[in-house]
Formats: C-alpha cells, structure tokens, sequence
C-alpha cells in the first residue's frame, strides 16, 4: 500500500470511483484542472497492489485547509482506507501551515462523519440545501490542527 500525489495520470482511475461513489461527480477536467492550473490545492491518492483505491484532495487557504473530496473504491471501503488518506492530508496540511481543517458532509453520510469524529472533527454549523442532486443540507466540519 502506497500514498502519494495524484498526477494526471492517476485521473481515468479516480474519475471510476468519483463516479461510484457521487451522484454528482466532479468532471475529468475538474480534476486536471486542480492539479494543473490550482496552486492552493493537492491531491493525493492510495493504491493498493497497484490499484488506485482512494484519493483525497484539500485546498490551502493561508492557514486554513478545506477538503474538497475523499472517496474510495466501493470494494475497499471499511479497511481503513479513508482514514489512512485523511490522516495523510492533516499531516500534509500542517507541514504547509494549515492550523484549522474544514469539511462539508452530507448530513446523511453517517459512516463519513463518525470516520471524522474519530480524526478529531467537530459540528461546525449547516449549510442548507448544499448538494444540487437532491437539495441535502451539509454538515460542515471543523478541527484545529
């Protein structure tokens, strides 16, 4: 098991679990475009017997850091997979200054928020009618780091 950055590359690989794992998933170009052209932003991805498995993306914002995704394949969920990358992009996100970590979820991803619970995130407020797809509010996150 490997955890690196995401190169363009990886993006074919991560656009199939985007798509298993969102009802509205980001596009090909979304991704490229984060690597290519966002400087605030890095990507990093797990694989797994040289499987793509999960990736999670942040955008650094002078001293905060916010999660833009994290996902993992359908087959790998459960094995500490999500964990392992978020636990990498805090690290990530100190060395680079950050001293606060945000999030949105869906107020319905119980399985997500206990996982940040755990990694030490806290209720942070409601952002109403968040998700376009189904108009599901977002629970947003927070922790100091």
């Amino acid at each position: 098991m490997e955890i690196r950055f995401m190169t363009v590359d990886d993006v074919d690989a991560v656009m199939e679990i985007e798509e298993q794992s969102f009802t509205v998933p980001w596009s090909r170009e979304s991704f490229i475009s984060e690597m290519e052209e966002n400087h605030l932003s890095m990507y990093i991805v797990i694989e797994d017997e040289g499987r793509i498995a999960g990736y999670c993306g942040v955008w650094m914002v002078v001293d905060e850091a916010h999660i833009t995704n994290v996902a993992v394949l359908p087959s790998h969920r459960g094995k500490g997979y999500g964990e392992l990358l978020m636990r990498k992009i805090m690290e990530m996100a100190i060395e680079s200054g950050a001293r606060v970590m945000t999030l949105e979820a869906r107020v319905s991803n119980v399985p997500a928020q206990s996982l940040y619970r755990k990694l030490g995130f806290q209720n942070g407020g409601i952002r109403k009618r968040y998700y376009s797809d189904n108009q599901e509010d977002a629970l947003v996150m927070w922790v100091n780091l």
